[in-house]
């Protein structure tokens, strides 16, 4: 049968998702937080890997765990895929926020993308473009790192008046932004194309706005996969977001 990129995103994503709900349930009890995150994020990358390799040969994947597949070229056909994005959320027993990248890159936009959250049952893919909730009436929600938040952060919540809501993983807070859960998400200082590639494309489809914080494009499938920054929000938080960000944030880090 043949699977377009979508679908197949999507499957691979859920596949992996399940794993790793099995693989929590089977070992959190016995194994070591650290341990339990190694041998999660093994497990998701393996699978993908094998199924990548089978279903789509011809193409190279690119994951943070290295490179598969036919040599990799900016530009060309590549899959870019987080294996397990939030390994310390999937090691703490009840925590919801992790989740499962997958996306494909072609002439550096993605062009398929989905993103499991396994503990939450949900897929969120491109094969079907969603229609993002209505915003709520109360103060804007901004999703931003539990461990790393950047410090301009709070300047910029308070310059347009939202309230910050830590969560866990790239791909668990740009869901949260799909699903109206929260209004907009930014990062500083650091993640890689397969931190975002597969959210970013869901929120894409979603309708959403997506960008550096400077406001230009997100690229993907370029030579050196480093992204440090980027953000998602509803589009009419757009506007207001980049000015506070112009504003607010060291000027260094532009």
């Amino acid at each position: 049968m043949n699977v377009d990129d979508h679908e197949l995103a999507a499957r691979l994503a859920q596949r992996a998702g399940e794993q790793l709900v099995e693989l929590r349930a089977a070992r959190a009890s016995t194994s070591d937080p650290k341990e339990l995150g190694a041998a999660g994020d093994a497990a998701a990358h393996a699978l993908l890997g094998a199924a990548l390799a089978q279903e789509r040969p011809e193409d190279p994947v690119l994951s943070e765990h290295g490179t598969s597949g036919p040599d990799r070229s900016p530009g060309g056909r590549v899959w870019i895929v987080d294996p397990l994005d939030g390994t310390r959320e999937f090691s703490e027993a009840g925590r919801t926020d992790w989740a499962v990248h997958v996306a494909l890159v072609d002439k550096h936009e993605v062009s398929a993308a989905a993103v499991a959250l396994p503990a939450q049952g949900l897929v969120l893919g491109t094969a079907q473009r969603s229609e993002q909730p209505p915003r709520g009436s109360g103060r804007p929600r901004i999703a931003v790192s539990r461990s790393r938040p950047p410090e301009f952060v709070p300047g910029i919540a308070e310059r347009i008046g939202a309230e910050l809501v830590p969560m866990g993983s790239a791909g668990a807070k740009i869901a949260a932004v799909v699903l109206g859960e929260v209004d907009a998400y930014l990062h500083d200082g650091g993640q890689y194309e397969w931190d975002s590639a597969a959210p970013v494309g869901v929120a894409r489809a979603a309708g959403l706005h997506t960008s550096r914080l400077d406001g230009s494009e997100l690229v993907y499938g370029r030579a050196d996969p480093w992204l440090p920054d980027l953000l998602v929000c509803r589009v009419e938080l757009a506007g207001d977001l980049l000015d506070a960000l112009s504003r607010t944030r060291p000027e260094g880090s532009r």
